[in-house]
């Protein structure tokens, strides 16, 4: 009996991920509600189990691939592929309002470009602090610092070390762990409760998988115009990034 599901679940390897992306999803949303009264999200857990899962087959194949490298898990590698991930993405888009975005006129095409230069600054200086001087580098943590697909790609343009990138991503994925976390938390004192707040908030802070579980949390109503933002500021990153912005540090570092 046990053969028989162990041979189904390696056939069927792409329901088998889903079945287990599913159990996971469910579990760290009852953790979210029993254990911190929805306080952190259970994307935000969900993201943590997936890590710690990731980990986990690592150590036990040696290969590179997390948990996929598990033959019984092997599904989970494509249905985490850019792929699926891109249309989750765009998914996000539909139910949005067009007079809604409208609305936000400026102030959304302004917070696009500071979110991007912000969270640049803050992960070049912080790489510089930790000892790294040179450009491709600077630019690579400080593109990872906006979000953690902005990273690797910015490395990959301009032929950063593969530990230079693994930092960039690292970054990313802390930022989005940190504003699923805060963004319900503060979303009452900084007024992110309509449309319009929504889009500048996705501007600015641009990880659309971090801004999009926090706004979840917070009202649903708001995710897509959020994911919305965050999706342009991931695309405009990685132009701006690995040009204007590298340019920018080679300049000033040499």
């Amino acid at each position: 009996m046990v053969e028989l599901l162990k041979t189904t679940m390696v056939d069927n390897e792409l329901i088998t991920a889903f079945a287990v992306i599913g159990i996971t999803m469910y579990l760290s949303y009852i953790i979210s509600n029993k254990l911190t009264k929805g306080r952190i999200h259970g994307s935000a857990i969900a993201i943590v189990a997936g890590l710690a899962l990731a980990y986990f087959g690592g150590i036990t194949t040696g290969g590179k691939g997390g948990l996929s490298d598990m033959q019984l898990f092997a599904g989970v590698g494509l249905m985490g592929g850019g792929m699926l991930r891109d249309f989750a993405i765009v998914s996000t888009a539909f139910g949005v309002k067009f007079d809604e975005i409208k609305k936000a006129g400026l102030s959304g095409i302004i917070s696009l470009f500071l979110g991007i230069i912000v969270s640049f600054i803050v992960g070049a200086v912080a790489a510089y602090a930790f000892g790294y001087t040179d450009a491709a580098s600077l630019t690579t943590i400080g593109a990872g610092a906006a979000t953690y697909i902005v990273g690797p790609i910015t490395g990959a343009a301009v032929g950063a070390s593969s530990e230079v990138i693994a930092l960039s991503i690292a970054a990313g994925l802390v930022k989005s762990i940190l504003t699923m976390i805060a963004t319900p938390l503060a979303a009452k004192f900084i007024g992110l409760n309509n449309p319009q707040s929504a889009i500048v908030y996705g501007g600015l802070m641009g990880t659309t998988s971090g801004v999009s579980a926090g706004l979840a949390a917070t009202d649903p109503k708001l995710v897509p115009y959020g994911a919305m933002t965050a999706t342009f500021y991931t695309g405009l990153g990685c132009l701006l990034a690995p040009s204007v912005l590298f340019l920018i540090v080679k300049g000033i570092v040499g």
